[in-house]
């Protein structure tokens, strides 16, 4: 989601309020770093915050979207299918999501809030194509290097 406004400790309605835009996009987690990370008790934030970690694609105004709460989302890894669900199996709605981030940081128009990923998480490598799949949005596809 992007946000077009922000705020701190907003409530579920000034979350929603706060929504601009939605888009369809890839977060990436370095598991080498993250696991190093982990077993020096370090914060593993360095494993998400990578260089071309979090490929998007366009922004869609919030009122284009048919929906943010329900619709299929996938993941093919050169074409083969490994992950699949639906965005109302989430397990934090993205109004509560909003609402709880901005209860830890000021949250600011512009910000962008990736969230949720269905089962099937697994290692990529160099050379796999990946192309994320979002009911009512443009395909994202990029190659790994």
């Amino acid at each position: 989601m992007a946000l077009g406004a922000g705020g701190v400790n907003l409530s579920l309605e000034q979350a929603e309020q706060a929504i601009w835009g939605f888009a369809a996009g890839l977060d990436m987690t370095r598991r080498d770093l993250q696991a190093e990370a982990k077993k020096q008790g370090r914060p593993w934030e360095v494993a998400k915050a990578f260089d071309h970690a979090a490929p998007m694609g366009p922004l869609y105004p919030k009122n284009s979207v048919p929906s943010f709460v329900e619709g299929s989302i996938s993941l093919f890894v050169n074409d083969n299918l490994r992950q699949q669900g639906d965005l109302s199996h989430m397990i934090w709605p993205v109004t509560e999501t909003i609402a709880y981030l901005s209860t830890l940081f000021e949250l600011k128009a512009g910000d962008l809030i990736m969230t949720g990923t269905p089962a099937g998480v697994g290692a990529v490598n160099k050379g796999d194509v990946l192309r994320v799949e979002i009911q009512g949005f443009a395909p994202v596809r990029c190659r790994v290097v």
